[in-house]
C-alpha cells in the first residue's frame, strides 16, 4: 500500500507544480506569441522560471527540507528539472511536430509525464 505521507507530498507536489505550470504557460505564451521566440526557447524558458519558483515552495512547504545545503540541494532539483525539460522537450516534438496534436495540448501532456519524473526522483533524491 502507497504511504500516506507520499500521498499528501505528491498532492503538494501538485500544488506546487500547478502554480509553477501557471509560470510556465505564462511565460511561455507571453515569449511565443507575443515576444515571437523559438517555442522551445520560449518552452525551455517558461519550464526553467517554474522550476526555481518550484524548488523554493517544494523546499519550505512540500518537503519542508531543513538541509543547510541550499546551493547543493537546488542544483539537484534543476538537474533533475533539466532532465524533465528534456523529456518535456521530446514529448513536445513527438506530439506536436510529429502527430501534428495542438501544441499547448502536446505541453500540458507533457507536464503530466514529468510532474511524475520530478515527483519521484526530488523524493528519492534531492529531498530524502
Amino acid at each position: 500500500m502507497i504511504d500516506k505521507i507520499v500521498v499528501m507530498k505528491f498532492l503538494k507536489f501538485c500544488v506546487v507544480g500547478f502554480s509553477g505550470m501557471l509560470i510556465d504557460f505564462g511565460t511561455t505564451w507571453l515569449l511565443k506569441e507575443k515576444v515571437r521566440i523559438n517555442k522551445y526557447i520560449a518552452n525551455s524558458t517558461g519550464f526553467i522560471l517554474a522550476a526555481t519558483s518550484n524548488y523554493i515552495w517544494n523546499r519550505l512547504w512540500t518537503f519542508q527540507s531543513e538541509n543547510n545545503r541550499i546551493a547543493i540541494e537546488y542544483f539537484s532539483f534543476i538537474l533533475i528539472s533539466l532532465a524533465g525539460l528534456g523529456i518535456n522537450n521530446f514529448v513536445i516534438f513527438l506530439l506536436n511536430d510529429k502527430f501534428k496534436i495542438n501544441f499547448y495540448l502536446s505541453k500540458l501532456f507533457a507536464i503530466g509525464v514529468v510532474t511524475i519524473w520530478n515527483f519521484f526522483m526530488n523524493f528519492f533524491i534531492t529531498f530524502r
